[in-house]
């Protein structure tokens, strides 16, 4: 039986049960990869490249793009969490978000007319990539201390497995502090 007249001989026992076939569930989504990530990064610095943004909107929309740029290698270490999603999602939907937001309204009318409490829209998008320049210091902060506390885990490890190690790097030179001096017979003088 072809799957079309499998499909049409299923509307017609819904139609005689009076029962409706049951819809198609909506695809889910994929979960974005790091490269699309990275290009979602890439369309937001083309957003506001050649001057389309003030340079105070630029500088920070650059440091919000470079926190982002450098954790999204390291977003495994942050598993599914609320951190890894907001990573995402700053490269996907806020940022872009914010830009297209503030880009799609004149500009004299953006920087000078307050829209909300005395603030313009450009005013509004500062506290919106500041705020999202925080938070991405916050997540970079905790990929880099989940870092530092395994680093610390494994020389606690290898310190009861094989003892005291090094003094963090002291430069010890035996029992008799003092200079160098090459074994005998080589290149001494």
């Amino acid at each position: 039986m072809a799957l079309g007249a499998f499909f049409s001989r299923l509307s017609s026992f819904a139609r005689l049960t009076g029962r409706k076939a049951e819809p198609e569930p909506a695809p889910i989504p994929r979960a974005p990869t790091n490269d699309d990530l990275l290009q979602a990064l890439v369309r937001v610095e083309q957003l506001v490249a050649d001057g389309a943004v003030p340079a105070v909107v630029a500088s920070r929309v650059n440091r919000v793009v470079r926190i982002v740029r450098e954790t999204i290698p390291r977003l495994g270490n942050l598993g599914g969490s609320a951190q890894a999603y907001s990573v995402m999602a700053t490269a996907t939907d806020y940022l872009p978000e914010a830009i297209g937001g503030y880009l799609r309204l004149p500009r004299q009318w953006a920087d000078s007319r307050p829209v909300d409490r005395g603030k313009t829209s450009l005013m509004i998008l500062i506290d919106q990539l500041d705020l999202l320049g925080s938070t991405m210091d916050k997540v970079a902060d905790a990929v880099n201390r989940a870092d530092a506390a395994a680093l610390i885990a494994h020389g606690r490890f290898l310190q009861e497995k094989f003892g005291t190690g090094s003094t963090g790097g002291g430069l010890s030179l035996g029992p008799t502090e003092g200079p160098l001096h090459p074994p005998p017979g080589r290149g001494g003088a």
